[in-house]
């Protein structure tokens, strides 16, 4: 469920390597609030990354 409803940023899949240059799979999360935000003008519960809470992208319901 780590995805963004805003922008659509979602985990991402990498190599982890040590430093004898051994290989393993890992994953990187967005990090990913619940936070009341007005979509179509009323307020509703949304999937926010921290990027585009801090951007303003996201107009936050109080």
């Amino acid at each position: 469920m780590a995805k963004c409803d805003i922008c659509g940023k979602s985990v991402a899949f990498s190599m982890q390597v040590s430093h004898s240059h051994r290989r393993s799979n890992r994953t990187w999360k967005p990090n990913i609030k619940r936070v009341k935000a007005i979509v179509n003008g009323s307020p509703k519960r949304v999937y926010a990354c921290s990027r585009c809470l801090r951007s303003g992208k996201v107009t936050r319901a109080i």
